[in-house]
């Protein structure tokens, strides 16, 4: 089977597809015009998040058995018309969920400690012991919105902090225990101080949270968001900052992440949110570790192995 791979991954996904004879094409920096060309030929498809394959361009993959997404997110391919042709999807959330449940909990301690703030300040030989006393986070209650791979790992992290965890899936059932609280959305709009999303971006969820939602809260919350940046937009994050509905935010993700294409209100947003000492961003990078750079792709290998090789007995749990 030959596989083609249009995105930056770990070298050793090359060696793992190769041993068991897949014949493999790394091509990281190919254009969409290039795949368009080149597709038809291929039998399987590796992406990370750079690369959308709507239906315009899989209608050119005629030999297209499956698509490896060397992540946790689907919002970038065509589920409809994958479903329709019958191609097996494969992701790799597993891969990352330990990355994304340590960066937020590192964000959330970082925002209640100052720690940004505090480090600038001393640099620049301010040492202001007041201005950049912190928050415990014992004590707080922590709402986990989607209890998949991510939010659980989220809650596994959080044992032992003394937080009372509570946690809403729309789509999931009966997965509360020990130290989680599986409750309502309206629950846990009333008990939460933190409230972290662990969900995909679908039509369900793009722009969910909206100031009204926010003011349905019965108290100012602190936000993490390490899902997608489309789920809650930039207005809507000042708008709540300005009105203390939100008390403090942690964005690893944004609406839009390519600056240069920012339209003139987004980068507005930006600029307000870039100026406030209760926001912490960083650039997309919770499910992207040393570790799991590696590990998404021997689970993502592994997956395809199950359906398509017969020597799956050789590889590595």
């Amino acid at each position: 089977m030959k596989v083609l791979i249009v995105d930056q991954m770990h070298e050793s996904i090359l060696g793992l597809l190769e041993k068991y004879g897949f014949e493999v094409t790394y091509s990281p920096k190919i254009t969409r015009a290039a795949i368009f060309e080149q597709i038809g030929s291929y039998d399987g498809i590796i992406i990370r998040s750079k690369t959308p394959l709507d239906r315009e361009l899989l209608e050119q993959a005629t030999r297209l058995q499956f698509i490896g997404r060397a992540g946790a997110g689907l919002d970038q391919l065509d589920l409809e018309y994958l479903e329709e042709r019958g191609v097996a999807l494969f992701h790799a959330a597993k891969g990352n969920r330990d990355a994304v449940a340590e960066h937020a909990v590192g964000g959330l301690l970082a925002l209640f400690n100052h720690l940004t703030q505090a480090d600038q300040q001393v640099r620049k030989g301010i040492w202001d012991r007041e201005g950049n006393r912190g928050v415990e986070l014992k004590g707080k209650t922590v709402g986990i919105f989607g209890y998949g791979n991510m939010g659980e790992a989220f809650a596994k992290r959080l044992t032992g902090f003394g937080v009372n965890v509570l946690a809403y899936d729309k789509y999931k059932k009966d997965f509360g225990k020990k130290g989680v609280q599986e409750v309502t959305w309206e629950t846990l709009k009333q008990e939460a101080d933190v409230l972290s999303i662990h969900v995909p971006l679908t039509a369900e969820t793009r722009d969910f949270f909206t100031l009204d939602e926010l003011k349905s809260f019965s108290k100012p919350i602190w936000l993490i968001n390490t899902a997608r940046g489309e789920v809650i937009r930039m207005e809507t994050i000042n708008q709540a900052l300005d009105q203390g509905i939100l008390k403090g935010v942690v964005l690893d993700v944004l609406e839009n992440e390519k600056f240069e294409r920012f339209s003139p209100d987004q980068k507005l947003q930006f600029e307000q949110l870039a100026k406030r000492e209760n926001v912490l961003f960083t650039p997309h990078v919770a499910g992207w570790t040393v570790e799991s750079y590696q590990k998404i792709n021997e689970i993502l290998v592994k997956q395809i192995l199950q359906t398509f090789s017969k020597q799956l007995h050789n590889f590595i749990d």
